[in-house]
């Protein structure tokens, strides 16, 4: 027999939905982490996408943003880098268009960088961002 001054044994609530709608703050905060995370360029984006776009109006514009942003760098990128490789077996010329190339490849990474900064902060701060010179992949 229990005590009668004896609280009930812990009974926890119902845990959220996995589909719920996000609150204010947290839709704010997923759609900033999209703009953030493209400075390790596609995969924070896209499961940001699509873990969250259902569930809230500004997650799915800013990360929709984003990953459109994300898949034109990482494209980018996968061109620069297979172009140096074809071009590195040319002897000299292959050297110099390497190393041009070698700084086209920085260059989109420090862009992008600013850039996934300048989002992550206007959105944070209640705004909206869109990345100039962005083709929009997922209309």
């Amino acid at each position: 027999m229990s005590d009668p001054n004896e609280p009930p044994p812990y009974q926890p609530g119902p845990a959220p939905a996995a589909g719920a709608p996000l609150s204010a703050a947290d839709d704010k905060l997923w759609a900033s982490l999209a703009h953030f995370g493209n400075i390790i360029l596609l995969v924070p984006a896209l499961i940001i996408y699509l873990v969250f776009k259902d569930r809230g109006p500004l997650v799915n514009q800013e990360s929709k943003e984003a990953l459109n942003w994300t898949i034109n760098v990482t494209g980018v990128i996968v061109i620069v880098n297979i172009l140096s490789a074809i071009l590195g077996v040319i002897p000299i010329l292959g050297f110099v268009l390497g190393l041009l190339l070698t700084l086209v490849w920085v260059a989109v990474l420090i862009v992008n960088l600013v850039f996934a900064i300048i989002g992550g902060v206007r959105v944070n701060g209640g705004g909206t961002y869109r990345y100039p010179f962005n083709y929009r992949w997922i209309k």
